[in-house]
C-alpha cells in the first residue's frame, strides 16, 4: 500500500510542471455547469463564497476608475457576512451572474497560505517528495509578484468567543500585494478568489489540485514554503522574503 500511494504521490508531482505551463480550461460540454459544479464543490467542502468584479477586457467590472485589483475583490463591501455555503443561494449567484468571479472568506473554515507561483512550484514538489499531505493547491497566474500559488489548509482554531477573533491586516486588502512579494497568510478578515476565476489579460485562477483532498494544518506546510519564499527572493536579486504571519497567533 506504501509504495503504491508513492507512486501515486510522484505521479502527480510529475505532472506539476505541465500544470503550471498551460491554463486548465473546463473539460465539460456545458462550461456553465462547469463552472457551477467547481463553485458548489468548494461550498460542500465547508468554504464560504461570495460573488467578486470580474474583467472586462483589461479592466475590471467595477465602477472605480483605475481599479488596483481588476477582477480580483468582492462585489460588496459587506462581503464577510454576505460570504455563504448554501448551496441554492450559491446556484443562484452563479446562474444569475454568470460572468462572475467568486472568492472564499478565509478564517473561518479554512486559510489560505499565498506565495509566489515559482516558489510555490519548488514547495510542492518538495512536499509531495517528503510524503506530506497537501490539500488543495490552486494557481493565480499573472505578470511578476501577481503570478501566486495558493495553498489551501485548515484554519488554526475557532474560538467559540467571537470576541476573540483576530484579523488578518495585511490581506484585507490586497492592493498591498507589491509590498510582501513572499509568503501571505489568508486568515480572518481576508479572501482569496477561488477557481474557476477570469483575470484580465485572458489569465485564470485555477486548480492544481482540487477540494477532494484534505485540508492539512498550515503548520505542517508553513517551513517549506519559507524556505522556498527565500529561495525565491534570492534567486529573484530581491530583498529577504516578507513572512506575514498571522496577528495574535
Amino acid at each position: 500500500m506504501g509504495s503504491e500511494s508513492g507512486r501515486v504521490e510522484r505521479g502527480e508531482q510529475s505532472r506539476i510542471s505541465q500544470w503550471l505551463r498551460r491554463r486548465q480550461k473546463p473539460t465539460a460540454e456545458d462550461p456553465v455547469r462547469e463552472r457551477e459544479a467547481l463553485l458548489l464543490a468548494v461550498a460542500a467542502a465547508g468554504l464560504p463564497l461570495a460573488p467578486a468584479a470580474h474583467p472586462v477586457g483589461y479592466r475590471c467590472s467595477c465602477d472605480r476608475i483605475g481599479c488596483p485589483t481588476p477582477a480580483r475583490h468582492p462585489v460588496s463591501f459587506a462581503w464577510q457576512t454576505q460570504s455563504t455555503t448554501d448551496r441554492a443561494q450559491i446556484e443562484r449567484w452563479a446562474r444569475n451572474q454568470p460572468q462572475a468571479n467568486f472568492i472564499t472568506a478565509t478564517g473561518m473554515v479554512h486559510d489560505v497560505l499565498d506565495v509566489p507561483l515559482e516558489a510555490g512550484a519548488a514547495a510542492l514538489t518538495r512536499l509531495l517528495e517528503a510524503g506530506i499531505k497537501v490539500g488543495p493547491v490552486a494557481e493565480s497566474a499573472g505578470t511578476g509578484d501577481q503570478a501566486r500559488m495558493l495553498f489551501f489548509t485548515a484554519t488554526r482554531g475557532t474560538p467559540e468567543d467571537e470576541d476573540e477573533w483576530w484579523p488578518c491586516a495585511l490581506d484585507c486588502h490586497p492592493e498591498t500585494m507589491d509590498e510582501h512579494p513572499g509568503l501571505r497568510w489568508h486568515c480572518r478578515g481576508s479572501y482569496v478568489l477561488v477557481p474557476p476565476a477570469a483575470l484580465p489579460g485572458d489569465q485564470a485562477v485555477t486548480w492544481i489540485r482540487g477540494m477532494e483532498h484534505p485540508l492539512p494544518d498550515p503548520l505542517t506546510l508553513l517551513e517549506t514554503l519559507t524556505d522556498a519564499c527565500a529561495a525565491y527572493a534570492d534567486t529573484s536579486d530581491r530583498t529577504p522574503a516578507t513572512v506575514a504571519w498571522p496577528l495574535g497567533r
